[in-house]
């Protein structure tokens, strides 16, 4: 078991780092075994939250906004810029620590900024040695271990409750016979390889273009036009024209 890490844990939009936005930020950054620093930020999403998201993490439309207001949602870049800063070189940690560092390594990409990570998965040690538990979500093994961090899909607190699941699952089976079964190495550090490829704005004409057809055909988008990529606002394109025709001359 290591004794320094950050712990980490977003809440997105969706699924999927390319098409998908960081909502809120988590982290822990964990030295000589205890809670040294936090990091903690709702992000401006600059889109509509989906009804999903907000039934799973709470945090609705509403509660964004007046977070904005008050200079606490950053803008993403801001927002991944000072949490680089927060990891330094520590390794990661975090309950299926992949999404999460995909989701940060495409925008820290888009920004110009490199993340090179090694990070500990929680989940992956919960499969090797509780695979017979119904679940292995991070809800259920807090339960398990009768750890009691808060709410739950809110990132800090899925941070400090991946942190404290990393604890008891090492007091529970980082053991000689473990070692012996070669299986102790799951609890270090391991390089995280994910590859992304750089995303770049949207075009003057592209944005224009969106512009016009948003117009003509009366819609109301979910997402500022102004945030998109240029693979996002072609993919809008392409949706708006399906369902709704061109622009007649």
């Amino acid at each position: 078991m290591i004794q320094d890490y950050v712990a980490l844990d977003l809440e997105t939009t969706g699924l999927h780092p390319v098409r998908d936005r960081i909502l809120e930020i988590g982290a822990i950054r964990v030295k000589n075994g205890e809670i040294e620093d936090r990091y903690s930020t709702l992000v401006d999403c600059r889109m509509l939250i989906p009804e999903r998201i907000t039934e799973l993490t709470g945090i609705t439309n509403e509660l964004l906004e007046e977070a904005k207001a008050q200079g606490q949602a950053p803008d993403v870049s801001e927002a991944v810029a000072e949490l680089l800063k927060f990891c330094g070189d520590l390794p990661l940690l975090g309950h299926n620590i992949m999404f999460d560092y995909s989701f940060v390594k495409q925008n820290a990409w888009n920004c110009g900024l490199e993340f090179e990570k090694e990070g500990i998965d929680t989940l992956k040690i919960a499969k090797v040695f509780l695979s017979d538990l119904p679940s292995r979500s991070l809800e259920a093994l807090c339960t398990y271990f009768q750890i009691d961090v808060g709410a739950h899909h809110r990132a800090v607190e899925d941070a400090m409750a991946a942190a404290s699941l990393y604890g008891h699952l090492a007091e529970t089976f980082e053991t000689e016979e473990a070692e012996r079964a070669g299986k102790n190495g799951i609890f270090l550090p391991a390089r995280l390889v994910c590859t992304v490829k750089k995303q770049v704005p949207a075009t003057k004409m592209q944005k224009a273009y969106l512009i016009d057809l948003v117009k003509y055909h009366r819609i109301t988008l979910d997402v500022s036009i102004d945030s998109l990529t240029k693979s996002e606002a072609s993919r809008m394109i392409d949706r708006i024209l399906f369902s709704y025709g061109r622009i007649k001359r």
